[in-house]
């Protein structure tokens, strides 16, 4: 664990977050992310908890400060657990604790928690309702419009209203329903239709939530225009697939006077501490990998991306790896 513990930010500013992704959101992306805007909160990958309880909690809660402002994503639902996992996480600093109610995969399904209790409100309040009370720092949850049948807004309706009640005032909405049966983890990002105007209508009818988008959005132009209706957007795939965007947030979300990094930039800066981890044992496509979409659209970006991807993974490789992809690049 950290030894240094930055103290939690009360309420973190969620005008723009980038989604918990399994494999994606370790703690060498969010560096690497952060290197690109200041201001953006991003999650980590969902920590279930009975990983944390009974596994590596030091590795798994593990984060450099730099990484702030950070959330937590854990997966359960048992209360008593949940709280076990927030005492554990709490002295390390992070800026908020999010309960997964949206992941729905065999996996999670099995374990009894993502987006199979979306039909167990009440039992999502006690979880909410016991995390709340044992943290000081806010506690949400991250949902769908739906589950299988259970996607009339009645039933969205009362399960806002009561995890509501139970202390939560952020709900990340992922508009889409979620297909327990039939569909793969993957379809299930895709399949089931994106319904903006639901996650609007909740937005109306809970104006004293905060009410935070998820789902497709592909630019920072969209969540412009998002803002509009809604309190924060959160973005996934397309800030993993082509994390450069992230660069102009600072200004365009945030409204911070100053020009966005350069990649070139980004690099020189990121150097230190790729040397760092690859000093303390760390292989150095570990890193690289979420750095592949780093000259997504640009001239040269294939050239970087096969650089890093026949060279980083060989016995040895190191930061001279970067510069020559680097070079490859601009040639």
């Amino acid at each position: 664990m950290n030894d240094t513990a930055a103290s939690a930010v009360p309420n973190p500013d969620r005008k723009l977050s980038v989604a918990p992704m399994l494999d994606r959101t370790d703690r060498h992306f969010r560096y690497f992310a952060r290197l690109l805007t200041k201001q953006t909160l991003f999650y980590t990958e969902m920590v279930t908890t009975a990983a944390l309880i009974h596994g590596d909690a030091a590795r798994l809660l593990e984060f450099n400060p730099a990484e702030k402002p950070l959330a937590l994503q854990l997966g359960g639902s048992d209360p008593a657990e949940l709280v076990k996992c927030v005492r554990l996480a709490a002295p390390i600093g992070f800026d908020e604790f999010n309960l997964n109610i949206g992941c729905p995969s065999p996996r999670v399904q099995k374990g009894r928690f993502g987006a199979c209790l979306m039909a167990e409100p009440e039992l999502v309040a006690d979880c909410v309702s016991a995390m709340s009370e044992a943290t000081a720092v806010p506690v949400t949850v991250k949902m769908r419009i739906g589950v299988d049948d259970r996607d009339s807004y009645d039933h969205l309706c009362h399960f806002v209203a009561k995890v509501a009640d139970a202390g939560c005032r952020t709900f990340i909405v992922h508009a889409r329903k979620a297909w327990l049966q039939g569909l793969s983890p993957r379809e299930n990002r895709e399949i089931p239709p994106l319904r903006y105007d639901i996650v609007a209508d909740l937005k109306r009818d809970f104006p004293g939530l905060e009410i935070i988008l998820n789902g497709g959005v592909q630019s920072l132009e969209e969540v412009e225009r998002h803002l509009r209706t809604f309190d924060g957007v959160m973005i996934g795939r397309a800030a993993y697939q082509n994390p450069y965007l992230l660069a102009a947030a600072d200004p365009a979300i945030f409204g911070e006077r100053r020009l966005p990094i350069s990649r070139q930039a980004c690099i020189e800066s990121w150097l230190p501490y790729v040397e760092a981890e690859l000093s303390a044992g760390t292989g150095l496509y570990a890193m690289v990998r979420h750095a592949l979409g780093l000259f997504y659209g640009v001239a040269g970006g294939r050239r970087w991306r096969r650089v890093l991807s026949e060279h980083a993974v060989k016995a040895g490789a190191g930061a001279a790896t970067i510069r020559q992809a680097l070079e490859a690049c601009s040639a």
